[in-house]
């Protein structure tokens, strides 16, 4: 008897060893499995960019995106065409540099169908000097830089016709050329150049118009040492969040759209960068 109670209790032994092995297994996949179903509805966005603060600005979105179930992928790229280059060709789901015009030149030059999704600051354009501390001092026959991108040619160009240095042909305004200066009094000598030479150019020339992303970086700022500048409420510049048309309302766009004009940005804008980016969005 003694041998058959011995041989029931390592039964009933290796039974609840076996069950508890079971019951840890069960568990273990139970707890695994909300993992990869979370990990299977995480979605992959990239997005390409150029400098701080839009750098920045995706910094701060990401942990955001990241609770949203999107994994943002900064792709930092080193001039002023990639970026639309690599979200026509699909290479990145959006891009985050530009302006509306520029945009919209890009398009009409490439044929390509980007779209603006969400504009986040206004980047303010000022004038420039080493060389002079005021417009007045600008003597006759000065070299001025500008971009050489046409929608950046006709910001530049209407800046300095609404400062009075120049007159463009009525009606031109911001989609203006050289060509269409109807009167240069102080026969000042235009110089264009790409967006990423602007800076370069200071110790070159007698002024250059440029954004703060370029003129931060040399320690300039539009409020404090820009000779002249534009009105803070020129909307259309505004730094945007761009797409495509085919993918502008998916649901990680339209999320990084909600977290790149949320609060969390405009208090990093107000803290960081109130003289140079003012939020586009309320």
């Amino acid at each position: 008897m003694f041998r058959k109670m011995g041989l029931l209790s390592l039964t009933l032994a290796i039974a609840f060893a076996a069950a508890g092995c079971g019951n840890k297994d069960d568990n273990a996949g139970n707890a695994a499995a909300p993992a990869s179903n979370d990990a299977s509805k995480e979605v992959t966005l990239k997005v390409a960019t150029l400098i701080p603060p839009m750098t920045d600005i995706l910094d701060i979105v990401t942990p955001i995106l990241k609770e949203e179930g999107v994994h943002l992928e900064q792709v930092v790229l080193s001039d002023n065409v990639q970026p639309n280059d690599a979200l026509a060709n699909k290479e990145v789901d959006a891009n985050f540099f530009q302006h509306v015009p520029y945009m919209e030149q890009y398009n009409e030059s490439k044929h390509a169908n980007l779209v603006a999704v969400q504009p986040v600051y206004n980047a303010i354009y000022g004038a420039y000097s080493k060389r002079y501390k005021s417009i007045n001092e600008l003597p006759d026959g000065a070299t001025i830089v500008i971009a050489n991108d046409p929608s950046n040619i006709g910001r530049s160009l209407n800046m300095l016709d609404v400062a009075g240095l120049i007159k463009l042909k009525e009606g031109t305004g911001i989609n203006s050329t050289q060509a269409d200066i109807t009167e240069n009094p102080h026969k000042f000598k235009f110089q264009e150049v790409d967006l990423l030479m602007l800076a370069r150019m200071l110790d070159d020339a007698d002024l250059v118009l440029m954004t703060p992303a370029y003129a931060k970086p040399v320690g300039l700022t539009p409020t404090k040492d820009a000779l002249i500048k534009e009105g803070k409420d020129d909307s259309e510049f505004a730094i945007t969040l761009v797409a495509r048309e085919d993918n502008k309302d998916s649901d990680a766009i339209q999320k990084l759209a909600k977290a790149i004009s949320g609060p969390e940005v405009k208090k990093f804008l107000d803290d960081n960068y109130s003289d140079i980016a003012i939020p586009a969005f309320e």
